[in-house]
């Protein structure tokens, strides 16, 4: 724990789904459904207007439909996500060189670590970035919290989302801890919550009454011990800023092209393990798998999924790769497969007390196609997606079938634009990158 309050934790307010919002003006104020389109689709992110309706991120998307039927349901679109994180976590780079990015929408940072930084003006500092992200990224909020640890501060960002901050001051952490449901406490999923239920704990406060022995007895060495420490506010990690960008990955290339889908899906197997076995023993965990495949004409393309928390599970991280392979065209052969975790962290989100058992069968997002190395023509149009019309203009996918695509022909920068239908097949149609048009520092988007 430090002596004041110089850890800073940023979250960009339903992220994904407030920059579909911004780039897509007849969406803004309405619900916005972000994630796998299919049947056995997943939640990314719900904007705030559709959370009204209780849908929220990591749900079937068939729940989510018969919630809230009337949102707009959208695919990712990766490239735009990135652009917009790119220009945030280059803004928390100039307040600190120590900064932690723990996915596209949120990090850590060592304002310790800076320059110029001064306690007294802790207040002022958290405004100015908080404007400056809204006014940088055309509209975006982010909620901050400040605290002396990595714990407080990420509970902190909590308290006053969306859009707002709050700073713990340092000796005040129990306090505020207290009343707290066990839940926010970094690696206390809904197994590890119905464990504790058993013995009356099911706030921060209940854990106090129980020694480290018995917790370790309920829960093990390392998640007993951990539970007894952070409930306390007891955290000392050290914002990371070399993991940003880094990735754990185990590739193999193959004498000859293999075109058989059950041995692909073997050697795809044993990569994940071995990728997961290695993310374990570097104490990591990571958010966002990554398929990558080389064709028989050398060509290389990457397929991603982001789950909704970092993890180190092997069955997980297998069945995820395996579902990337699926969506992934072999016919014409492979000479290269290879398995990556990326957005790494030192803690594990979905339930770090959790066994990893052979029974779990979690419903994975649809993939999503982020990295082809080479362009190709596609015809595959996903709701969301930007497109550019050569009469029209720029454009985003509102619906397809039949042979049709549905399009509203509007950006950012432009009022509500009128739909038009169109042939799935019109060689006036192609993909384009609307949402990506930037704009002049200082501009606001509406």
């Amino acid at each position: 724990m430090r002596p004041t309050a110089s850890i800073l934790h940023l979250d960009l307010d339903a992220f994904f789904a407030s920059v579909e919002q911004r780039d897509k003006p007849s969406l803004r104020g309405k619900p916005v459904i972000v994630g796998g389109i299919g049947q056995r689709g997943v939640v990314s992110t719900a904007s705030y207007e559709a959370r009204k309706f209780g849908v929220r991120s990591a749900m079937s998307m068939a729940e989510a439909r018969s919630r809230c039927p009337h949102a707009a349901f959208l695919s990712g679109r990766f490239d735009a996500y990135r652009a917009a994180s790119r220009i945030v976590m280059d803004r928390l780079r100039a307040l600190s060189p120590a900064v932690e990015p723990l996915s596209l929408d949120e990090a850590f940072v060592d304002l310790a670590a800076g320059e110029d930084f001064d306690p007294d003006r802790l207040p002022e500092l958290v405004d100015e970035l908080r404007s400056d992200v809204t006014r940088l990224t055309d509209g975006l909020t982010a909620s901050v919290g400040v605290a002396s640890s990595k714990l407080m501060a990420k509970i902190a960002s909590e308290i006053e989302k969306p859009d707002g901050s709050f700073i713990v001051a340092p000796g005040t952490e129990r306090s505020l801890l207290e009343p707290m449901p066990i839940g926010v406490i970094a690696g206390v999923g809904p197994a590890t919550e119905a464990r504790l239920r058993h013995i009356g704990v099911t706030t921060v406060g209940d854990v106090w009454r129980h020694s480290e022995a018995e917790l370790v007895d309920l829960l093990g060495s390392a998640s007993g011990a951990s539970l007894h420490r952070l409930s306390r506010g007891m955290d000392d990690r050290a914002v990371s800023s070399h993991r940003e960008n880094k990735s754990v990955s185990t590739e193999d290339t193959f004498e000859t092209d293999i075109v058989d889908r059950a041995e692909l899906g073997l050697i795809c197997d044993s990569l994940a393990r071995k990728t997961a076995e290695r993310l374990r023993r570097a104490q990591l965990s990571g958010r966002t798998v990554t398929l990558k495949v080389r064709y028989h004409d050398f060509t290389t393309h990457t397929r991603s999924l982001t789950l909704p928390g970092p993890t180190d599970q092997t069955r997980l991280i297998v069945q995820t790769a395996r579902r990337l392979l699926d969506a992934t065209d072999t016919g014409g052969g492979l000479r290269l497969l290879g398995v990556g975790i990326s957005g790494l962290a030192d803690w594990v989100q979905d339930d770090l007390f959790a066994e990893d058992t052979a029974d779990d069968e979690p419903v994975l997002p649809e993939p999503v196609e982020e990295v082809p190395a080479v362009p190709e023509p596609r015809r595959d149009w996903s709701p969301g997606m930007d497109v550019h019309h050569v009469e029209h203009g720029d454009g985003w996918v509102w619906g397809r079938g039949m042979g049709l695509v549905t399009v509203r022909f509007e950006t950012r920068h432009t009022p509500v634009g009128p739909v038009r239908t169109l042939r799935a097949d019109d060689p006036d149609l192609v993909p384009g990158h609307a949402g990506t048009v930037s704009q002049p520092a200082g501009t606001v988007g509406e």
